[in-house]
């Protein structure tokens, strides 16, 4: 059918996400989730308030509220048809961070987002107690710490979520989790979609008394495909103002970035894995077989189905190299010949391409924040070269792109050493809009071919309004089988005649991202000084 009878009749998925600079809105067809019916967005920005990275849960309404009006109003011009309802919905969000409410539902502190690392004690503690890896970003982290440091909010704490949680939560009244982003705030059981109650039972050990039961703290956690609640009268109101939209619209799962970008990428079996860069940058790689040690480079999260996944988390992405973008983009105004910034950013990076393949001895670190994988706790952006280094602006944006990569090339190293073997590395988000550019850079970082497809750019709002469709294909199925298992829908279904772009790598590249590597590595040392003395 037509994307105007689709919409009519309610047979779309909307996708909605909460990212670091944006919040999206995506309407699908459920038949054919490739198909793209509208988008919204609303930009938005953390706040450093007090030393804690934030966001006003007040930002996270009027946000929602702008990016939804923007897709009815894109719907409208799009199809000719004012949207009414959707066949299903999925809201997903910045996994990790700590977001604690007493019984009432009042927030206790201000949101605590991914990007803060002063969990460090915590994380260390309870990543030796568990003998298991706790990145400082998980809310558990948070959470123990919070209580090493008798924090007053901790007597009155009757609730523990992720942003994507909070937001699913009131519009649907449901307290539950899809397991990819639970797997963000407490460790889940081998071989299961359920948190590990021996840590659990261990953690509840730790401080009795101190806190209620942490299962009771923590959202229910659920596999893609469960139900997850409808869309309360009240959650209506609070994502459609104008009363247009009507109550009981099914939900899938709230998810996390990370397992929306594993969606979006087409990555969620054994062996495939998907690279993530925003204002963070993350590499995802689904597990055939155990780990055979504990690594402080890598978490073990899971897809939004349940299986086990590494994880390279790198708290630095894109945010350093927008920043230049736009000092260029002011330039080019200041000049006389304004640009936007698509097209500032697609001369930047084209410009890339004619720099020395190991950025002629300039190093750029994109650390506007703290950076455990490299035991980082606070971030200085810099960019540094030696007197007889070749200060070209190829050479200045080779760097840029070579250093948001860095730290990510210094974790996948060692997943490398574990024996992990990956069949496929898909990568996603706005950098890679730019063909040929920073997928080229990608593959000679990790030294193996790279595909971009048609929807990187759309990245994880399409990712979770994919999860929102398929929890509408399973609810319809009388009797589910294997076929509608989340790996074989994405195949059978969404990318069945899917077009990607496969970069693979230079070997000049490669030799080049490894010297400059190498200088990068050496370089955290000054990195290291800068944040202790600036």
């Amino acid at each position: 059918m037509s994307g105007a009878e689709a919409i009519r009749s309610g047979r779309t998925a909307l996708g909605i996400e909460f990212g670091s600079t944006r919040i999206k809105a995506c309407l699908v067809d459920a038949d054919d989730p490739a198909q793209v019916l509208a988008v919204g967005s609303h930009e938005w920005e953390n706040r450093l308030e007090d030393g804690v990275w934030t966001y006003a849960l007040d930002a996270v309404w009027s946000g929602l509220q702008s990016a939804y009006a923007a897709l009815a109003r894109d719907v409208q011009v799009r199809h000719d048809v004012a949207l009414q309802t959707v066949g299903s919905i999925g809201v997903s969000a910045m996994m990790h961070g700590y977001l604690a409410f007493d019984a009432a539902g009042e927030l206790l502190v201000p949101f605590r987002t991914w990007r803060n690392t002063s969990t460090g004690p915590a994380a260390e503690e309870l990543s030796e107690f568990f003998g298991v890896n706790i990145p400082l970003r998980w809310s558990i982290a948070h959470l123990r710490q919070a209580v090493l440091d008798h924090e007053p909010h901790v007597a009155r704490l009757a609730s523990v979520t992720t942003l994507a949680g909070y937001v699913h939560e009131r519009l649907t009244s449901r307290r539950v989790l899809g397991v990819g982003d639970a797997s963000g705030m407490f460790p889940i059981a081998a071989e299961g979609v359920d948190y590990d109650e021996r840590l659990i039972a261990l953690f509840d050990g730790l401080a009795p008394g101190e806190l209620p039961p942490l299962r009771s703290l923590l959202p229910a956690s659920l596999p893609a495909g469960a139900d997850a609640g409808s869309l309360t009268a009240a959650g209506a109101a609070l994502l459609d103002p104008s009363g247009s939209l009507g109550p009981g619209i099914p939900f899938c799962p709230p998810e996390g970035d990370a397992g929306t970008g594993m969606v979006a990428t087409h990555a969620v079996a054994p062996r495939t894995g998907n690279v993530s860069a925003g204002t963070s940058i993350f590499a995802m790689v689904v597990l055939d077989r155990p780990l055979t040690a504990r690594h402080h480079e890598l978490d073990l999260v899971a897809t939004p189905a349940g299986d086990a996944v590494a994880m390279v988390h790198c708290n630095n992405g894109a945010s350093e190299l927008a920043a230049w973008a736009g000092l260029f983009r002011r330039f080019a105004a200041a000049s006389g010949a304004p640009a936007d910034s698509d097209a500032v950013f697609d001369v930047l990076l084209r410009e890339a391409l004619d720099g020395a393949s190991d950025a002629g001895g300039v190093l750029a670190y994109n650390h506007l924040a703290g950076e455990p994988v490299v035991g980082l706790t606070a971030g200085r952006p810099l960019v540094v070269r030696t007197p007889d280094a070749e200060f070209t602006l190829g050479n200045l944006m080779r760097a840029h792109l070579y250093g948001m990569f860095g730290t990510l090339a210094l974790g996948m190293r060692v997943l490398a050493r574990e024996g992990v073997d990956i069949d496929r590395l898909f990568a996603h988000g706005g950098v890679f809009r730019t063909a040929g550019v920073a997928q080229r850079f990608l593959a000679a970082a990790l030294d193996a071919p790279v595909a971009v497809g048609d929807t990187a750019s759309e990245g994880g709002a399409w990712g979770i309004a994919v999860l929102a469709a398929y929890r509408r294909a399973v609810a319809r199925s009388a009797q589910p089988t294997a076929d509608a298992t989340l790996a074989d829908y994405l195949s059978q279904v969404v990318f069945a005649d899917a077009v990607a772009s496969v970069a693979d790598p230079d070997p000049a590249d490669v030799a080049g991202f490894s010297a400059y590597l190498d200088r990068y590595r050496a370089g955290l040392a000054v990195e290291a000084s800068a944040v202790a003395h600036l």
